[in-house]
């Protein structure tokens, strides 16, 4: 019995070789055996009149688009952080030294040269691709030439533009950070030539990029190299200047005075108004505690040096106002000054003189008298005022040691404005100083004025300290004398006083009693009432004193002979 297999529907048998071409491509009769026309036929079917159709699908188009849109995208997003970048930038590098600035002038140099270069790369990589393009026709070859320069014009320039501008941006953060981590220590400075090297060291590296670059397109080498040579020695010269200029200019901002003159003297006549308050304070003593038996006084002088208390406030604000800074001047005032009284009762003896009637043998009677220890209490009040000088307020007010460096620079330059307070002898050269001074030896044949001279020529060349009284702190002018009076070895100890104070320990003398060993006085130094100032009479015209610094002076000179109130010996 036959079989019959039977094929599942839509299955057909696999055709192979002739028979599959045929069914594919029918053949019309008489192809394949051509005469002469038919074969001339057939060669004008196959010839082309007219341009190729070379225009572009839908799908085409579409994704050019696409791709264009996408790139426009990017490239605003690109120049909106490049522009935030600059912003951002512009303001880290705001009052910073110009060689940041001058780094970054050369940066953009190089940032443009890097763009050429990827211009010249990109523009060889379109003649290419264009070329090989459009390269079956001659108006394919000029269709070529025109895209080419349609995308050097367009499309290419976005595509150097996104290159430049991640160069750029990569560049001058890492220049930022460099100078960042540089200039975070201190806001001046501000080494020049730590800036230099610093350039340097961008440059080697812009440099080394750019080599490659040159490198991989030798046709680009020679341009790169000799703009690369050019811009070295330019920017190298601008970043060595800018960079002597801003370390000149900053040194001049570190040691000068930021606020206006007029202010500068308004606010050092508001301190010196709470001085004269203070000093009106320590005069009224004893009206205002009455009663005691004795006031003990222990006083340093009241004063200080207006440079001084420029250079704090300048520390603390720059630029300032006479209003903004009250509440520091009271806070100034009673770290530097303080004033203290103690009430001490002792127990004393009195001799009293008593009587008492004496009968005698006979009968008779007379008067005898005899003395008797009586105790009694003795009240005291001490009184004691210390004033630590400005420089020792400066540490109190917490400054860094880079803050004191500062305050000791604007003291003694003066903050650059000398002018301000001319004619105080403690800011000043001292008037008659003479360093070269020796004292006669028969003026040394006395024992008293030797030993204190002795003590007093430990001390030449200290500096005068508003409130010093030992050589710890250094001293003022009668702290100084204070101190030989007390430590020379004569016996005497007169405690702290001031110049006034010491007045009133000595007997006064003419000048032509005036001799080694006493004192001498001058009066309206500064505003005080009675002795202002002290120094000790050495004789010939000449006192060793406590000036700025501690030296020997004469007291003929115009300024002394208009302040002399006084000689006076020291009280046994």
């Amino acid at each position: 019995m036959s079989k019959v297999k039977l094929r599942p529907e839509g299955h057909h048998q696999k055709e192979t070789g002739r028979a599959a071409h045929s069914a594919q491509k029918p053949r019309a009769p008489g192809e394949k055996l051509m005469n002469e026309a038919s074969a001339k036929k057939a060669m004008r079917k196959k010839f082309r009149h007219g341009r190729a159709d070379n225009e572009l699908t839908a799908a085409e188009k579409k994704l050019i688009r696409k791709k264009q849109l996408q790139g426009r995208r990017a490239i605003k997003r690109e120049m909106a952080e490049q522009t935030a970048f600059h912003e951002m930038l512009a303001k880290a590098n705001k009052d910073q030294n110009v060689g940041v600035e001058a780094v970054n002038d050369t940066n953009a140099a190089y940032g443009a040269l890097y763009e050429t270069t990827e211009s010249a790369k990109y523009s060889g990589k379109l003649v290419n691709t264009e070329s090989r393009k459009h390269s079956f026709s001659g108006h394919g070859r000029k269709l070529g030439k025109t895209a080419k320069d349609a995308n050097l014009k367009a499309g290419g320039k976005s595509a150097e533009m996104k290159v430049s501008q991640k160069s750029k941006a990569m560049q001058r953060a890492g220049i930022k950070k460099a100078f960042q981590r540089k200039f975070a220590a201190s806001s001046g400075g501000r080494s020049a030539k730590n800036a230099i090297k610093q350039t340097g060291n961008v440059v080697t590296e812009l440099g080394q990029r750019l080599v490659k670059e040159a490198v991989k397109h030798p046709e680009v080498a020679l341009f790169i190299v000799t703009v690369l040579f050019v811009i070295m020695i330019v920017s190298g010269a601008a970043s060595s200047i800018g960079l002597l200029m801003s370390s000149l200019g900053h040194s001049t901002v570190e040691t000068s005075f930021s606020a206006d003159d007029d202010v500068i003297r308004a606010v050092e006549a508001d301190y010196k108004t709470k001085e004269e308050e203070l000093r009106r304070k320590v005069e009224n003593i004893e009206s205002d505690y009455p009663g005691y038996d004795e006031y003990r006084y222990d006083l340093a002088e009241i004063g200080h040096n207006p440079y001084e208390l420029a250079a704090i406030l300048t520390v603390l604000y720059e630029a300032y106002m006479e209003d903004e800074v009250q509440e520091s001047l009271d806070e100034i005032f009673e770290f530097q000054y303080k004033l203290t009284t103690e009430a001490v009762t002792e127990t004393r003896y009195r001799r009293e003189r008593r009587s008492r009637t004496v009968t005698h043998d006979d009968g008779s009677t007379s008067t005898e008298y005899y003395y008797v220890d009586v105790p009694y209490e003795y009240h005291i009040l001490k009184v004691k005022l210390v004033n630590i000088g400005l420089a020792a307020v400066a540490r109190k007010l917490g400054f860094s040691d880079d803050e004191m460096a500062r305050f000791r620079l604007l003291v003694e330059t003066k903050g650059n404005k000398p002018y301000l307070f001319t004619g105080d002898p403690y800011v000043s050269p001292d008037p008659g100083a003479d360093d070269d001074y020796d004292i006669p030896p028969e003026a040394l044949t006395d024992t008293k004025f030797a030993n204190m001279i002795r003590e007093a020529e430990k001390y030449l060349g200290m500096p005068y300290v508003w409130g010093g009284s030992s050589p710890r702190t250094s001293f003022d002018c009668s702290g100084y004398v204070s101190w030989v009076i007390n430590h020379c070895g004569n016996g005497w100890n007169v405690g702290r006083q001031t110049a006034n104070g010491l007045l009133g320990c000595c007997t006064r003398v003419s000048k032509e009693e005036a001799k080694p060993g006493d004192l001498v006085f001058f009066k309206g130094t500064y505003s005080t009432p009675g002795a202002s100032h002290v120094g000790i009479y050495i004789g010939d015209g000449m006192m060793i004193h406590c000036g700025n610094p501690i030296q020997y002076t004469s007291i003929n000179t115009r300024y002394w002979k208009k302040h002399f109130y006084t000689f006076g010996r020291i009280n046994d």
